[in-house]
């Protein structure tokens, strides 16, 4: 092959792999919504076993919501009970779980989701999937998230990390609930 020849295919292939590279991140940017294809989560569901007349898990939704957690369609998250709230819009719960803090968290208020990310490497080398930011405190992405394995760590406080971990159940739950835009709403 020719240098001239050698250096076309060179230009190429480096093309190529930054269209790869390009379409991967766009792939990964736009996630689907939720995992259960052609439902909406606010959407009503039939009961089946184990479910109450709206659709949501009667074992997940004994605890009350915290009062003064807002109104509508939200995630609430309290910090002193390390509890996440799924409340539809007419204010009932669809379900609720703990998880296991970050080291850094956001302080109370009132946040949207800004990001999603099906499956990422978490900032603990641990590889995590629903991931579901809405905050950034002292360059910390702050967000909620389930590792692949299973495993719920405990925070290190030495380790500036913002991943609120939950089961994996719980974070398909969060998923299909927490669209862009969704209210978060963080409580003490």
């Amino acid at each position: 092959m020719s240098g001239k020849s050698s250096m076309i295919v060179t230009a190429l292939t480096a093309a190529a792999l930054a269209a790869v590279g390009f379409l991967a991140y766009q792939a990964s940017a736009s996630a689907p919504d939720h995992t259960t294809a052609g439902k909406h989560p606010s959407a009503s569901a039939s009961p089946s076993p184990g479910k109450g007349r709206d659709g949501a898990d009667q074992q997940k939704t004994e605890v009350p919501v915290p009062p003064n957690s807002g109104e509508g369609e939200r995630v609430v998250y309290s910090l002193g009970a390390k509890r996440v709230w799924l409340v539809t819009a007419d204010g009932k719960i669809k379900r609720t779980f703990e998880v296991t803090p970050s080291a850094v968290s956001p302080a109370p208020g009132t946040y949207k989701v800004t990001g999603r990310s099906l499956k990422i490497p978490g900032s603990d080398g641990v590889p995590i999937e629903h991931v579901v930011r809405f905050a950034v405190v002292d360059n910390v992405v702050i967000g909620f998230s389930s590792a692949v394995d299973g495993s719920m760590p405990t925070p290190n406080a030495k380790k500036k990390t913002g991943g609120i971990r939950e089961t994996r159940e719980d974070g398909t739950a969060l998923w299909d609930f927490a669209l862009r835009e969704t209210k978060i709403v963080v409580v003490s």
